[in-house]
């Protein structure tokens, strides 16, 4: 029988073991992280800020299941091992809140929402219109599994959406860009810039002065991805300077973030606790049931990480 340890948030534990074993009852899941022997483990659902640092003891392994989508604490950290597969979490509660919060914050920022609600303060009367959607060039950094329902969800609500990754992609609806050139063109002309790409060495401080200074002038900017894709100083320089119109920024370089950081009091900035999208237990446990059934019929498992391109 395949043995699944489980070892994220030890306060989320009996909802995990709850919703997957609803779907597989037979399974020999366990909570027991001290009491399992972990040559004994086939599948370990992982989180990098739970109660296991140390992965050397679970080598043997056949996948390290991640909670997240975003892999990069668990391929920092020195102990993992080079033989289990690493898997992505990918699942359709994260698709979902991910596109809901950021269908919402383009609209508010499409409709100028936070320059009524200045005016409303002041009981000023103004009915300047927003353009209609198809006039709004939205732009998206990152087309994996979220930026791809985002890219979607936005073009059926008639923006004018492209995106860039670092693959060539294609998305009905969507103009997908690439390369070097590919990605000064989405700075020039996006209004609104959503970043969805995943960290690696190669994005950090993607978003610099050299690339803040391509963006359209007075361009919105929504960071949902990681915070160190950003350079936090040019950003707040650009902020003061109007060169970037608004920044709603969901994660950050330290979280959570430091109370005397500029970003709490600048005016311009809309600030989110890292809340645009979680895995959930009721929609995510079809994925460790699906991974151990892959496993059991000798399958692959699905969403493996490449590990030298991070992601």
């Amino acid at each position: 029988m395949t043995r699944v340890l489980y070892a994220g948030d030890p306060e989320e534990a009996e909802a995990w073991r709850d919703r997957v074993l609803a779907l597989k009852p037979d399974l020999d899941l366990t909570l027991d992280i001290e009491g399992t022997d972990p040559e004994s483990v086939d599948i370990l659902i992982y989180e990098a800020s739970g109660a296991i640092q140390d992965l050397t003891p679970y080598a043997g392994v056949a996948a390290i299941q991640n909670l997240w989508a975003g892999v990069e604490a668990v391929l920092a950290n020195p102990t993992l091992p080079d033989e289990p597969i690493l898997c992505r979490m990918v699942e359709s509660g994260l698709t979902i809140g991910m596109t809901d919060y950021v269908a919402g914050h383009v609209l508010r920022l499409h409709l100028g929402m936070d320059r009524h609600r200045e005016r409303q303060a002041q009981k000023a009367w103004s009915t300047d219109n927003p353009p209609l959607s198809t006039d709004r060039k939205v732009g998206i950094i990152g087309l994996g599994e979220l930026g791809r329902d985002v890219a979607e969800k936005l073009a059926f609500l008639r923006f004018d959406v492209s995106g860039w990754s670092r693959s060539a992609k294609t998305i009905e609806g969507v103009r997908c860009l690439t390369g070097p050139d590919g990605l000064e063109t989405l700075l020039a002309e996006s209004e609104i810039l959503i970043l969805l790409a995943p960290l690696t060495p190669e994005t950090e401080n993607l978003i610099d002065a050299g690339k803040i200074a391509l963006m359209r002038r007075g361009a919105h900017l929504i960071n949902v991805a990681r915070g160190p894709l950003i350079d936090d100083e040019a950003l707040l320089a650009a902020l003061d300077s109007g060169q970037v119109g608004s920044a709603t920024l969901d994660v950050f370089r330290i979280e959570p973030l430091p109370k005397d950081h500029p970003y709490w009091s600048h005016p311009s900035v809309t600030i989110s606790p890292h809340i645009a999208s979680i895995t959930r237990p009721e929609t995510a446990a079809k994925v460790i049931v699906e991974q151990v059934e892959r496993f059991e019929r000798g399958e692959p498992f699905a969403h493996g990480v490449n590990r030298q391109n991070g992601y």
